[in-house]
């Protein structure tokens, strides 16, 4: 069973799920919006191997933009340190995100139950597109463990 959003404020306000900082303005009918940092990683090379640890290069979104490359995967986290003891929560992109060409997330959408971290993004884009510090990039859905 899925929360509403009327119902994770509820238990956020109850301590029963995590979402810091936190905005009642972010709060959609069944899930909660979050933002990105102001902090991405990509990788240094244009080959990948799976089999050694590929190094990162730190990009850091100015106030004035950022254009993401659909050559490269970027990584990065929510501003929002997000999670529950009690309620399982599943991350993806909004669908204005999406319709962007703005992929968020593209494995490892469930947060394991109890962590309560700032989730990882992994952002990939189809055409060029201009991201901005604290940019509204995905959503939080908070299902019941049963």
């Amino acid at each position: 069973m899925i929360l509403t959003g009327s119902q994770i404020k509820k238990e956020v306000e109850k301590g029963r799920i995590i979402i810091d900082p936190f905005s009642e303005e972010d709060i959609e009918t069944n899930s909660y919006d979050f933002h990105i940092d102001n902090v991405l990683y990509t990788y240094k090379d244009d080959v990948l191997d799976p089999t050694k640890e590929n190094e990162l290069v730190e990009l850091v979104i100015p106030t004035q933009g950022l254009t993401l490359s659909p050559k490269k995967i970027y990584i990065g986290k929510t501003v929002e340190t997000i999670g529950s003891k009690y309620f399982v929560p599943i991350i993806k992109g909004r669908s204005s995100t999406g319709r962007l060409g703005i992929f968020v997330n593209i494995t490892a959408d469930l947060i394991d139950l109890g962590s309560i971290q700032k989730p990882t993004l992994t952002l990939h884009v189809v055409l060029p597109v201009k991201i901005y510090p604290n940019t509204k990039i995905g959503q939080v859905t908070f299902w019941v463990a049963k």
